[in-house]
């Protein structure tokens, strides 16, 4: 079985990243793309079952596989809530032919880039301005305006980093975006060895 490939996406909150992802995820079954399944030390929600949307680990087992280095990436977004890829995960979906999709934060996505090389695309999703950044954010009104200038300037900062990716995309028209991003996995996964 053909070894499958990795592609990684990041983007300052509200590029319309997820949007994009689940687009081509969902329309295009061709590609073989499947998440890659994170492990979290947050307890499980409604309907979420282990090893399906998250690998469910109390803050000690995860800080044994960091102590272990068996993490890909990690994050501890809040004190003893943390986030992360194991090594091992990404392995054997690999193995099995999977073209594994990452959403991940842009530090993430770097380092994921890193340690895999030419074996992965790195796509980063820009937004076309922090002013439309803006604009969407309130339309979104999932935030105080406190939280969205927070979030805007983090967005700047990450925005520093898209040139470390191996392609940017700017999501100034949505079906534009989602057509270049199909076009980019497409000719990636589908690429000679």
């Amino acid at each position: 079985m053909k070894r499958g490939h990795l592609i990684i996406f990041s983007a300052p909150s509200g590029s319309g990243k997820s949007t994009i992802v689940n687009w081509l995820m969902g329309n295009h079954p061709e590609l073989k793309l499947y998440f890659s399944i994170s492990c979290t030390s947050r307890p499980p929600r409604g309907t979420e079952q282990n090893g399906v949307e998250y690998f469910f680990l109390s803050p000690e087992e995860f800080r044994q596989k960091i102590e272990n280095d068996e993490f890909l990436e990690y994050e501890e977004v809040y004190e003893d809530r943390f986030y992360g890829t194991l090594k091992a995960q990404v392995e054997r979906q690999l193995e099995a032919g999977q073209n594994v999709v990452f959403d991940v934060d842009v530090k993430g996505g770097i380092n994921i880039k890193q340690h895999y090389g030419q074996q992965a695309l790195s796509v980063f999703i820009q937004p076309p301005s922090i002013d439309e950044l803006r604009r969407r954010l309130i339309k979104r009104a999932t935030d105080t305006p406190e939280a969205i200038e927070t979030r805007l300037a983090k967005a700047s900062y990450e925005l520093t980093f898209a040139p470390q990716f191996d392609v940017i995309v700017v999501n100034d028209d949505l079906a534009t975006a989602q057509q270049e991003t199909l076009s980019l996995v497409e000719n990636f996964v589908n690429a000679e060895e």
